[in-house]
């Protein structure tokens, strides 16, 4: 899928939040439908068939996390989740229901161009052998159900951290610089500070590793970046 070539649901009851995030992702040429309430957005859901939802977790008539599960077991459909709430336990809530991402109220409209272009990207066709389950050690990762398991307990990763992780042990052994990550996995022309490849593999490296402060697989190649390094079950 070519960016900007999405059909996007936004649900959000807030007027003001639904508008602005309504006109801003039609400027950039994605089909955009709305909706204010779980009733209609399950309706326009059914009739748009759309990409990616836009879901607020707060909606007059229904959780977010619950319509997230719901048009999910309908469809393969992507879901961001909106929400003013920043506690670790609504995100994990949020991720459990099958979330693909999560924005915090509030946010910059450049960040949520960000996170859409990076969620409709994973709509890419993938060659056979890049569909073929990766296991190291303990760990397993599926790309084609976005799965990571460790010791076959599933490990709940966010979008972004699920594909950092498969894009590095897919290619054991290379060393990555931080600018050639964030081209290859955020793919889009990032201005802001690469320092948050640092801050995302932190995040994988306490879900994964059995002590970050000896990683067994991100390893940190000094003044340089990041290789995956482990020895792959046969």
């Amino acid at each position: 899928m070519h960016m900007g070539s999405g059909k996007i649901l936004v649900v959000d009851d807030d007027p003001a939040v639904r508008n602005l995030i309504f006109r801003f992702l039609s400027q950039k040429s994605y089909q955009i439908e709305a909706a204010a309430d779980g009733q209609s957005a399950l309706k326009a859901f059914e009739n748009f068939n759309p990409d990616l939802v836009i879901l607020d977790v707060n909606l007059p008539d229904a959780l977010g996390y619950n319509l997230c599960e719901e048009m999910q077991s309908r469809t393969d459909v992507f879901i961001l989740m909106l929400t003013s709430r920043a506690d670790a336990a609504d995100k994990k809530e949020g991720f459990l229901k099958g979330a693909d991402d999560y924005l915090t109220k509030p946010f910059d409209l450049q960040e949520l161009e960000y996170r859409v272009k990076a969620i409709l990207k994973r709509q890419r066709t993938v060659t056979t052998s890049e569909k073929q389950p990766l296991t190291f050690k303990n760990l397993t990762i599926d790309p084609v159900r976005r799965e990571v398991k460790i010791n076959n307990s599933l490990i709940m990763l966010t979008a972004l951290e699920f594909d950092i992780l498969h894009f590095l042990a897919s290619r054991p052994g290379r060393v990555w610089r931080r600018d050639e990550l964030i081209q290859n996995i955020w793919d889009y022309e990032y201005v802001g500070d690469q320092r948050v490849v640092d801050v995302h593999i932190g995040q994988i490296r306490k879900k994964i590793e059995l002590d970050i402060t000896e990683p067994s697989f991100i390893q940190t190649v000094r003044g340089v970046g990041y290789k995956f390094e482990a020895v792959q079950e046969s």
